[in-house]
C-alpha cells in the first residue's frame, strides 16, 4: 500500500470537488460476451462465477485508479485488490465473504469454494477479514437486468461495486451484463472503459 500526494496529485481539484458530494458514485451497466469463459468454466469444471469473477478482479487490478482507496480522509493505493462478493446459503439468506485473489485460476477457485462453506455454515453476515482492498460484487443468476442501483450507506466510501446479471443467449452467443459503481473522486468514465476493454480480453481467454 502506499499514499497518494494529494497536493501534487493531478486529481487534486476532482477529489476534492467529488468528495463535497452527498453521493460521489456513478454507475455504468455494460454487456459482456462470455461465451468462451462460460465454455472454458464447463470444460476445465471450474465455477463459472469462479471464472468470470477472477477475469474481474485481473482487470481491476490492472487499472490503477480502481486500487484508490479513501482511508482517513487519505488516498491509498492497494498493491492488490480482493473480492467480497455476497454468497447465498441454502436457506436463501447471504453473507459477505472475502475472496483473496490469486493469479491462478484454480487457486482463486478453491479460495470462492471455501468462502461458500463457511457461509454456508455460519449465519454471520460479515467475514473475519474485512477491509478496504476489495471490491462489493453480486451476482443476480436470475434476472437479465439492463439498469442497476446500489445501496447507499450515506458514509463516504470509495470501494467500487460490481454486479453481474443473468447471462442469456441469443444467436448462439452468451451475453451478460455488469454493472460497476465507482465514486467518481477516484475514478472517471476513461478509467471504467479501461476496465472494459481489459475485462473482455479476460473473459476471451
Amino acid at each position: 500500500m502506499k499514499y497518494i500526494d494529494i497536493e501534487n496529485w493531478n486529481r487534486k481539484a476532482h477529489y476534492e470537488h467529488f468528495c463535497t458530494l452527498k453521493d460521489p458514485y456513478f454507475a455504468v451497466t455494460i454487456p459482456f460476451n462470455v461465451t468462451k469463459a462460460y465454455r472454458f468454466s464447463k470444460e476445465n469444471d471450474i465455477s463459472f462465477f469462479a471464472k468470470y469473477l477472477h477475469d474481474c478482479l485481473k482487470a481491476i487490478n490492472a487499472i490503477e485508479n480502481l486500487k484508490f482507496r479513501i482511508v482517513d480522509n487519505k488516498v491509498v493505493e492497494f498493491n492488490v485488490i480482493h473480492g467480497s462478493a455476497t454468497i447465498m446459503r441454502s436457506d436463501h439468506t447471504f453473507g459477505f465473504s472475502f475472496i483473496d485473489f490469486n493469479e491462478d485460476l484454480n487457486v482463486f477457485a478453491k479460495n470462492v469454494e471455501s468462502e461458500k462453506q463457511r457461509i454456508e455454515n455460519s449465519r454471520d453476515l460479515y467475514p473475519p477479514k474485512n477491509s478496504l482492498d476489495c471490491i462489493h460484487c453480486s451476482a443476480m443468476p436470475w434476472l437479465y437486468y439492463t439498469g442497476h442501483k446500489e445501496p447507499v450507506s450515506g458514509l463516504l466510501e470509495s470501494v467500487p461495486k460490481v454486479s453481474f446479471s443473468k447471462a442469456v443467449e441469443k444467436d448462439s452467443e452468451l451475453t451478460m451484463n455488469v454493472s460497476i459503481n465507482v465514486n467518481h473522486a477516484l475514478v472517471d468514465g476513461y478509467h471504467v472503459g479501461l476496465f472494459s476493454e481489459k475485462f473482455q480480453q479476460f473473459l476471451n481467454q
